[in-house]
């Protein structure tokens, strides 16, 4: 079954706004599946490779952004977690790690509009957002030690970073669940919005997003998330590379004239 269902919203300023939608309702959005790692890589791909993308919003269907992994199928030890140690590996690098990859590596800003509980695996695709907006009914889990596992997903070098060593430490070797008004405290999201508020929110940020120019938009989340793991000496050595290839674009031009004139700039990618 199909993990994801896609919306493209074209934006009055220019661009588009894809809406990616984990579409397992029944089963609370649980993943992955084994073809879940080759869909989502083939959408991200698909986005990267399309300028005119300027914004993704992630949600979830039903009452869940995503309850994670499918709790009957490691029981049986099927599907994902059939086979031996090694087989269990193989199947968490092809298809788990391509998933956190993927959805890591998309090049336009990520917005995570969380409607629901997000646990294991659903919290930390929550996590890998550049910006989270919550619903007031969303919470956010790590139960794996719980399940007598450990996270699998790249969990334990993201959440630390979101949120903090301490408070990290706290919701995995506790495996106690928070609320979305501690999740918003904690800064694992940016705000708490009503839940028939989330998607109009949600949309609201990725039309500002995709209105500023879009080779610049993805050169400075590039800066971002680079950022994170350079020194600053590193950082000012690229980012005066990027510098340079942003001050030759006609879409800087633009953007300069615009402010100048007093207008919105309009923004092609030139």
């Amino acid at each position: 079954m199909a993990l994801i269902t896609q919306e493209r919203l074209t934006q009055p300023g220019g661009g588009s706004v894809v809406v990616l939608t984990l579409d397992r309702a029944e089963r609370l959005n649980a993943l992955p599946d084994l073809t879940d790692g080759d869909e989502v890589a083939a959408v991200c791909e698909a986005i990267n490779g399309d300028l005119d993308v300027r914004c993704v919003v992630l949600t979830g269907a039903g009452r869940a952004f995503s309850a994670g992994g499918d709790l009957n199928a490691m029981k049986a030890r099927g599907e994902m977690f059939a086979g031996s140690g090694a087989a269990i590996r193989e199947q968490y690098r092809r298809v788990v790690h391509r998933i956190v990859r993927a959805l890591y590596g998309l090049e336009v800003p990520l917005i995570a509009a969380v409607n629901g509980p997000a646990f294991g695996l659903g919290c930390d695709i929550a996590g890998l957002a550049d910006i989270r907006i919550a619903s007031d009914r969303a919470s956010f889990g790590v139960p794996f030690l719980k399940l007598g596992i450990i996270p699998g997903d790249g969990g334990s070098w993201l959440l630390p970073r979101n949120i903090g060593y301490v408070r990290a430490a706290e919701m995995l070797f506790t495996a106690r669940a928070i609320d979305a008004e501690t999740a918003d405290a904690w800064g694992l999201v940016n705000r708490v919005v009503p839940h028939e508020a989330l998607m109009d929110e949600a949309m609201a940020t990725a039309a500002q997003v995709a209105a500023m120019p879009p080779r610049a938009l993805r050169m400075a989340k590039t800066l971002l998330r680079q950022g994170r793991d350079m020194t600053f000496d590193q950082t000012l050595e690229y980012s005066a590379a990027m510098q340079a290839l942003a001050h030759l674009t006609d879409d800087h031009i633009e953007g300069v004239t615009a402010v100048l004139e007093k207008r919105t700039g309009v923004f092609t990618g030139d």
